[in-house]
């Protein structure tokens, strides 16, 4: 952890948030130790548009993946600005998968921190594809947050 961090004072903790219990404990989390450290909270969420293989996807006129995300990030960041009301949080949305757009992130964070697994896990897996890329490729330290079972 750089020393802005360490010594309390200031510097960027990442989170990235897919709306799984895995990353609302890893926001939790993130949210105790800017706390502790004086340092911006960026929550982060992404969306894609559907895809498929060959088959098209019938999408509602109606459909904004982007105002979806967003909303879906307010509401979960909405208890942990009520619990921390002395952290500086940002919330991000971006378009892109959460692997590449995280470690995109990490540049010029102190910390990235993660849940073990999200949304596409499989049932058991211990570290999701998502976590393991952020791991292996980000610009800065990373937090694999595993919750308590």
């Amino acid at each position: 952890m750089s020393a802005r961090l360490a010594g309390g004072g200031g510097g960027r903790i990442v989170v990235g948030i897919d709306g799984s219990d895995a990353s609302l404990n890893a926001l939790a989390w993130a949210a105790r130790q800017a706390e502790l450290t004086g340092a911006t909270l960026v929550a982060l969420t992404t969306w894609e548009w559907p895809n498929s293989l060959g088959w098209a996807v019938p999408i509602p006129d109606n459909f904004d993946p982007a105002v979806d995300a967003e909303r879906g990030l307010e509401t979960a960041v909405a208890g942990v600005r009520a619990e921390h009301p002395a952290v500086a949080m940002e919330t991000r949305v971006a378009e892109g998968h959460p692997a590449p757009v995280l470690v995109e992130a990490s540049r010029g964070a102190d910390l990235l921190v993660v849940g073990s697994r999200g949304r596409g896990a499989f049932a058991g897996m211990l570290l999701g594809s998502v976590s393991e890329h952020c791991v292996t490729r980000a610009h800065c330290p990373v937090v694999v947050h595993r919750a308590e079972s």
